[in-house]
């Protein structure tokens, strides 16, 4: 039989993940609006992103650490295994209080790896394990869905635990994200790479970026209390 759930009509469990779906956006807002404006405020000092993020790594013992521009908005990470600072090339080569910040947040993660944070070393463990259960979970919660039967309803399970995975890797991310961006507050003002005004700026870019991890978070959670329901429902119907 391939009626199962969809043959029910409209999803009652939908309304569930309504309020992590208008979170995301306007995280997402927040982030464009936020970033759009101190994109334009240069800072005082006049430094780059990459100027920045060099900065705070050789200050830090890092300077074995390279920095690197990337192609595309918003692409800026540390990269654990390659111990390398990836920088969109609008925030490597920009003067902005956006740009020093991002720099500053990402080269965060670097100090975190080198003082074996235990939240990011939990993290990267997970890394390998949450995108297989990713691409397993989803496959198998199609199924679950889509077919009704007692074996689909035991995949469908087996799809939700494996869910279970993806959102506690969105879990151990907030601790992570948030250190990293005290850290690089911490670090900017210490150097004198920004002003006490700028710092708060600077803050406001951090915080909102640090939004969207909170969305991805809560999406997690209120999808995986959705599929947990609806396993429930079938087991007992």
């Amino acid at each position: 039989m391939m009626h199962g759930y969809f043959g029910y009509g409209l999803d009652p469990t939908m309304l569930i993940i309504i309020p992590g779906i208008l979170l995301a956006m306007w995280a997402q807002f927040k982030l464009s609006a936020t970033y759009g404006r101190y994109a334009r405020v240069a800072s005082e000092r006049g430094i780059t992103g990459a100027d920045a993020a060099r900065a705070i790594l050789d200050r830090n013992g890092l300077a074995n650490v390279e920095v690197f521009a990337v192609p595309g908005h918003l692409t800026d990470h540390y990269d654990p295994t390659k111990r390398a600072v990836f920088l969109s090339q609008e925030n490597f080569q920009s003067h902005s209080l956006a740009a020093v910040g991002v720099a500053a947040h990402e080269v965060g993660h670097a100090i975190q790896h080198k003082q074996a944070y235990g939240p990011l070393a939990l993290r990267m463990a997970l890394v390998p394990v949450t995108g297989i259960s990713s691409k397993l979970s989803t496959i198998l919660i199609l199924i679950g869905l889509i077919l009704a039967t007692p074996m689909a309803t035991k995949l469908l399970w087996a799809g939700v635990i494996l869910f279970t995975v993806v959102a506690f890797f969105q879990l151990i991310t907030l601790p992570v994200e948030y250190d990293a961006s005290r850290r690089a507050k911490e670090q900017l003002v210490r150097l004198g790479l920004v002003s006490q005004v700028e710092q708060s700026h600077v803050s406001k870019v951090l915080s909102a970026a640090a939004l969207t991890y909170v969305a991805a978070m809560v999406n997690s959670l209120l999808q995986l209390l959705r599929l947990v329901m609806i396993a429930r429902s079938r087991d007992r119907g």
